[in-house]
């Protein structure tokens, strides 16, 4: 019987977001990356972003050293939303430093994001009532608002994302361009 020729099925990448660049993680050559053609789609990060009930956000204390703590929270309309009490560890520290670096629990489906914590204006009243429906149907329970609270938004300036089982061949990493003023 002839052989035939299997045919692989050629998909069409999804675009990566307006204002990104695709490329490889900045890590030392004996990673062994190269350039390539594919990358992870933009949306196998969003789509972890999305589906997370965990997110540890990382940000340093006003001397230095690192503080890292899970908090729930929403990936919404491109950026990462979390909430804390105006007087925690973290928020202390934001207010010192707002660059962040978030992460999901899985170092087997990793998805990194660096960014910047932007308070959330607590009278936007449209922003609150999408944030308290996601928080409603994520985790079952209303967003706490309340004067002591904060609630911080964080847009990516690099999203890095890579798969153990196929590390480092498909290791990506998404720069974003800085907002226009």
């Amino acid at each position: 019987m002839p052989k035939t020729k299997a045919r692989r099925k050629i998909t069409k990448q999804a675009p990566d977001p307006s204002g990104s660049h695709v490329g490889l993680p900045h890590v030392p050559p004996m990673y062994g990356l190269k350039p390539r053609k594919q990358y992870l789609p933009f949306s196998h990060a969003e789509d972890r972003l999305t589906k997370s009930r965990n997110y540890w956000i990382c940000t340093a204390r006003p001397d230095g050293r690192p503080h890292s703590i899970p908090v729930w929270g929403f990936w919404i309309d491109g950026a990462v939303y979390f909430g804390t009490g105006r007087d925690s560890r973290k928020a202390r520290n934001l207010v010192h430093n707002a660059a962040v670096s978030i992460h999901l629990d899985s170092g087997d489906d990793v998805v990194i994001l660096e960014g910047t914590a932007v308070e959330v204006d607590l009278t936007d009243k449209t922003q609150l009532k999408k944030l308290d429906a996601a928080s409603r149907a994520k985790y079952k329970m209303p967003m706490m608002v309340a004067p002591e609270n904060v609630l911080y938004s964080v847009r990516p300036r690099v999203v890095l994302a890579w798969t153990e089982k196929d590390f480092p061949n498909n290791a990506t990493r998404w720069q974003f361009d800085p907002p226009s003023a």
